[in-house]
C-alpha cells in the first residue's frame, strides 16, 4: 500500500492542538476569564475537528487508490469500511 503522505501534517496539527489544550488547562487553573477560555477551547476543538476530517479523507483516498488491483469481494469490504469511517466526518 502507498504511504499516507498527509500523516505528518496531521500529527503536527494534533501536537499543536495538544499544546493549546494544555494552555487551556493552565488558563483554567489560573482562573482566566471565561470568554478567553471558551475561545481557546473552541480553537482546540476546531483544530482537532480539522485534523480528524483530513485523516478520514486521506483514508478514503488511500482506500480508493489501493482498490485498483483488488477483487470485488475485497472492494466490497473496503466500501463497508469507508461507510463506517464516513460517519466521523
Amino acid at each position: 500500500m502507498n504511504k499516507h503522505e498527509t500523516h505528518p501534517e496531521i500529527i503536527n496539527r494534533l501536537k499543536r492542538a495538544s499544546g493549546h489544550l494544555q494552555k487551556v488547562v493552565e488558563m483554567i487553573e489560573k482562573e482566566k476569564g471565561c470568554l478567553e477560555v471558551a475561545q481557546q477551547l473552541q480553537a482546540v476543538s476546531n483544530a482537532i475537528s480539522n485534523a480528524k476530517q483530513k485523516y478520514v479523507e486521506d483514508h478514503i483516498e488511500h482506500c480508493i487508490e489501493a482498490s485498483e488491483n483488488m477483487d470485488k469481494k475485497v472492494i466490497s469490504k473496503k466500501i463497508n469500511e469507508l461507510k463506517k469511517i464516513a460517519k466521523y466526518l
